[in-house]
């Protein structure tokens, strides 16, 4: 009889080692009390991605490493004359045969080189399971699940076009129309409020004239997630990806800078080849106060000249800039 508690720090490192030993995921479901598709879904969730060679060879998952005996493709190196260049790690790169070649047992049960004879001398990606690493991954995936306020785009125009209309126009409080229109809004009035503090909604606290006369209470700031597959094809390796395709395409830069925590922040934006920076004034650090300033840029300087310098633009991860398609698209007219 399986149990429904989650994997341990202790279940994961048995994992590990058994799998090292190539046993199957029905006996290592069996000496954790697991189904055998538990076992196979933490593997395939939590394995780490390394490019590194093997004993005495360096990395390079080139399908024609073997045979090649292509040299001097740089033309300062100093060693190019006397090695092969399927022998430095910058082949892949600038090599224009490169073409990656896969392990196909990473398709197959354990889906990891662990416990692979051949992993010693394997010079293609590797695919390893790392109990600790496994472990750590999983509370913080599950901690960012329970915190934040997860909503969408969608969700949002929703709510503006109930919401604006009757507060900002007709004068009628959140209570009111949240009442009046509770099987329209899929959210509780709670999270309503959470939304228009954090300037999410066109309508705004001056907008509530209750509550503007209350003073503020002190409160941990709320996490601001709009879309969890906001990072789905704008990932780090994405943009390196993009760049060696596109190496003359103009590089922005943007960031945050935070003076007092809850206070006024900056928003600057390098443009790398000319080294001139844009800062930006906003009064809270939160994802439409960006919205609202590449939306004025882009009414200053029309649509072409707005896509002419801000073609690829480089973050951090940081809450104010996960909803990218409000800044990558025109909302009015939908154009990219």
């Amino acid at each position: 009889m399986c149990n429904n508690k989650h994997l341990s720090l202790e279940d994961r490192l048995i994992i590990e080692k058994e799998i090292s030993l190539n046993k199957s995921f029905k006996y290592i479901g069996i000496l954790l009390n697991k189904d055998c598709t538990t076992i196979s879904k933490e593997i395939k969730n939590h394995f780490i991605v390394k490019n590194s060679g093997g004993y005495g060879r360096v990395f390079n998952n080139c399908i024609y490493r073997e045979d090649c005996k292509i040299n001097s493709l740089c033309n300062d190196c100093h060693q190019s004359r006397n090695r092969l260049c399927r022998y430095c790690l910058k082949c892949k790169d600038i090599c224009p045969r490169y073409k990656e070649e896969k392990c196909p047992k990473l398709n197959k049960p354990p889906y990891v080189c662990n416990g692979c004879k051949n992993l010693s001398r394997c010079t293609l990606t590797k695919h390893i399971y790392e109990g600790a690493y496994a472990f750590n991954e999983y509370k913080q995936v599950l901690s960012e699940t329970r915190s934040g306020v997860m909503i969408d785009q969608d969700e949002i125009n929703h709510l503006n076009d109930i919401l604006v209309p009757l507060i900002c126009e007709q004068g009628q409080s959140i209570n009111q129309v949240y009442i009046n229109n509770s099987n329209s809004i899929m959210h509780c009035e709670k999270t309503i409020y959470k939304l228009v503090d954090l300037g999410i909604l066109k309508v705004r606290n001056i907008d509530l004239p209750r509550k503007v006369r209350f003073r503020e209470r002190k409160k941990q700031a709320t996490v601001y997630k709009v879309d969890k597959h906001c990072l789905e094809g704008r990932t780090y390796e994405d943009f390196i990806k993009y760049m060696d395709e596109n190496p003359d395409t103009p590089l922005v830069q943007m960031d945050t800078v935070e003076g007092r925590k809850g206070g006024k922040v900056l928003l600057t934006i390098h443009f790398v080849s000319t080294s001139f920076m844009l800062a930006f004034i906003r009064k809270h650090n939160d994802a439409q106060s960006v919205i609202d300033i590449f939306n004025q840029l882009q009414s200053l300087l029309g649509l072409d000249k707005f896509k002419e310098l801000f073609v690829i633009i480089l973050t951090d991860n940081g809450s104010e800039f996960s909803n990218p398609s409000a800044i990558e698209f025109d909302m009015k007219t939908g154009e990219l």
